[in-house]
């Protein structure tokens, strides 16, 4: 059976999870990092040199890095659907998971860190507003990208979806300014109507706020 380790509160943690119940996968979840630890051991280490989550074990394979996840399982276990077998669809979804990482990340986290898990008396307003303000520019691409669209890349959800998708519940769940996006709104809704998508990212992050620490 598959095993993912990883704590549930972890936004990465949820990205797999959520593709694993999106696709049907069986899988054994370890609670590890956070209030869990475990990453330092030894044995985690063999598993995953950064000693981060989440990790996957699948039969002789181990994967680390969450968008490598999602990709491996998609060629293992759903290519076709949520990763396309032509490499120019597939590239088109590669693209927009590699932006995530190198676009939205940095002021997506660097917001939540800012406004959920600094403690209260710590918080740098101006950094939180400059933070909510670029993620708002990000995010006001992405409604231009959904114009007719269901989904990021047309009609039918991908691995571009959950990887970014995964961000929108805390974004919305946070006491910042947001622009009014008609079209990111009802991308949203649409995630927020699958499952899936209620079951692993649609949940409480309380332990989180004020706590500095992984």
């Amino acid at each position: 059976m598959l095993k993912i380790w990883g704590r549930s509160t972890s936004a990465n943690v949820q990205k797999v999870l959520w593709m694993v119940d999106e696709i049907g996968l069986a899988y054994e979840r370890i609670d590890a990092g956070g209030r869990f630890g475990g990453l330092d051991t030894p044995a985690y280490r063999a598993l995953n040199p950064n000693s981060r989550v989440p990790t996957i074990e699948d039969g002789g394979a181990v994967v680390w890095e969450s968008n490598a996840i999602l990709r491996y399982l998609a060629a293992r276990y759903s290519e076709g659907d949520l990763w396309d077998r032509d490499p120019g669809a597939r590239a088109q979804v590669d693209q927009w998971m590699d932006w995530m990482q190198t676009t939205l990340a940095p002021d997506y986290y660097g917001l939540f860190w800012a406004a959920v898990r600094t403690p209260p008396e710590r918080r740098n307003l101006a950094a939180i507003k400059q933070h909510a303000r670029e993620l708002g520019e990000h995010y006001r691409l992405l409604d231009r990208l959904l114009a007719g669209r269901a989904f990021l890349l047309g009609d039918r959800l991908s691995l571009a979806d959950i990887a970014i998708g995964v961000t929108l519940y805390r974004y919305h769940e946070m006491d910042v300014e947001r622009p009014a996006l008609a079209n990111f709104a009802a991308w949203y809704a649409r995630l927020g109507q699958r499952p899936a998508f209620r079951k692993n990212v649609m949940t409480s992050f309380d332990e989180l706020r004020g706590r500095t620490q992984n």
